[in-house]
């Protein structure tokens, strides 16, 4: 866990005004301890990424909240098919070969 001096002290273009902000706004969770703020490692890989989308890429504020929705969607789904590949996965070879072919024959039907 990381206390918000920490993480500024680590990442030199963020701005206190800002990091304050997006906890506000429940773009970043910190956890209380203490009376302090704390970022654990998730959050704080958050931050960076906000940063880049905000100072490097130049997101617009208002629009954050949108692309991290979105990306924690994405993140969702990925890791909702790694379950679903490890579940095929663990299946005896005739499951694992039904499978496949109901995958191929969706594929060739969208490719149409």
């Amino acid at each position: 866990m990381k206390n918000l001096e920490e993480v500024i002290a680590l990442l030199p273009d963020l701005h206190r005004d800002d990091l304050e902000r997006w906890i506000r706004n429940a773009l970043v969770e910190a956890a209380e301890e203490a009376g302090t703020s704390k970022l654990n490692e998730i959050q704080f890989a958050r931050v960076r990424l906000i940063c880049t989308l905000r100072y490097d890429m130049d997101v617009e504020e208002e629009t954050l909240p949108v692309v991290l929705d979105l990306l924690d969607q994405l993140h969702d789904t990925r890791a909702r098919l790694q379950m679903l590949s490890q579940a095929v996965l663990a299946q005896d070879e005739e499951v694992k070969a039904a499978v496949l072919q109901v995958v191929t024959e969706v594929r060739r039907r969208r490719q149409n």
